[in-house]
Parts: structure tokens; sequence; C-alpha cells
């Protein structure tokens, strides 16, 4: 049995715009290294056997002290990558609405079939991350496991391993907050939520 812990990255320099950010590298802001060295304080005493994260520098950068707590090298893994957000990189909603207004509601209504215009496919993007898991799974299957990613990639993830239609997946988990922790049990292929957008306080004890 395998247990994940899935964390959104620290908070970013779109954040407070709420700007979409896909592939652009967004740093960190002073909030966001602090959720980081929550997130390590956590780590420390968490019992954790591997540290997993996205490419992209504010995951790696939140991921890394965490590691570092734990005397864990991070393992980099390209699959974990945010979803691409093509047209609507960078922009607001509000933004998006005065270039593409009729593409904007199309993907507010449906967000799977009616993806942001020139982005990737969401379907793609669930199937890569839940491959992902698997592969670490099957190379750790005991023990907890810490994986920095992002916040669109984490819910349709979730969405993929609870069996969620991916369509649901802004409503059903309409925010990941920054460095908070959920939790995944992992058995026989089969996946149970623990907890949702814990914070990063007191670990607790390992599943035996």
């Amino acid at each position: 049995m395998t247990e994940f812990i899935l964390v959104r990255h620290g908070e970013t320099a779109w954040h407070a715009e709420n700007r979409y950010a896909g592939l652009t590298d967004v740093a960190l802001t002073e909030r966001g290294r602090q959720q980081a060295a929550a997130l390590a304080d956590w780590a420390a005493t968490a019992d954790l056997s591997a540290v997993w994260s996205s490419p992209l520098s504010r995951a790696r950068l939140t991921a890394a002290p965490a590691a570092a707590a734990c005397d864990l090298t991070p393992r980099i893994d390209e699959r974990l990558h945010e979803v691409d957000f093509g047209r609507g990189e960078g922009l607001t909603r509000a933004e998006m609405r005065q270039r593409f207004p009729k593409q904007l509601d199309a993907f507010l209504s449906d967000p799977v079939n009616h993806h942001l215009p020139g982005g990737e496919d969401p379907r793609r993007a669930a199937e890569r991350a839940a491959a992902c898991l698997a592969d670490i799974a099957q190379e750790h299957p005991v023990g907890r496991v810490l994986v920095v990613a992002h916040s669109t990639l984490l819910r349709l993830l979730l969405c993929q391993l609870l069996d969620i239609p991916l369509t649901n997946y802004r409503r059903v988990f309409p925010e990941l907050h920054n460095g908070a922790l959920t939790e995944l049990r992992m058995k026989d292929g089969r996946a149970a939520l623990l907890r949702l957008n814990a914070p990063a306080l007191t670990p607790a004890p390992a599943l035996r």
C-alpha cells in the first residue's frame, strides 16, 4: 500500500491576480517560500519514503526543502508538469473574456470537452499524471510519497483516480491551497481519499 501526499506548489507571483500559470516558469513569492519551509517542517517527521516533483521551478523549489529535511533526493518527472493553457496562458479570466469570450464560456461550462483554445486536452493530462503515480507506486509499493505538482493537474488526477467525471474537476475540487496536503491511499490499483487541503502541520501517523 502506498500513501501519496499531493501538494500544490507554494504561492507564485501570478497568484494575486489569478493568472493562469501553465508551462510558464513563474517565481515563488516570499509567502510561497514560507509555505515551502512549512512543508519541510512537516516532512521532517512524516516518515516519507520519497519526494517527487514537477520539473517546473515553482514545484521544484517547494519540494526541495522537504526532501532535504528527510535526507532524500527529490525525483523529477516530466509527467507532473501543469496543464498547458494555450491562449489562456498568463491571462486573467477578465482578459480571456476580452480576447475569446465564446471559448471562455464553453470552457466554464465544460472544461474538458471545451478546454482553453490551443491548450492541452485535460484527458491526456489526467492520463499522464495517473501513469506517473502508478509507476511511483510500483517503485514504492509500501510507504509515503510526497508529490509536489500543480492545481489543475492534481484536480484532474484526483478525478481520474477516484472515478469522478473529469468534466466536474472544477466543481468537485474548486481549489487546492498552496502548500496544503491532500492524501491518497493506493492499494491494488485503487485509490481512497484520506484528506483534502489539510494544513502542513503535525503529520498524521503513517499507515501500515
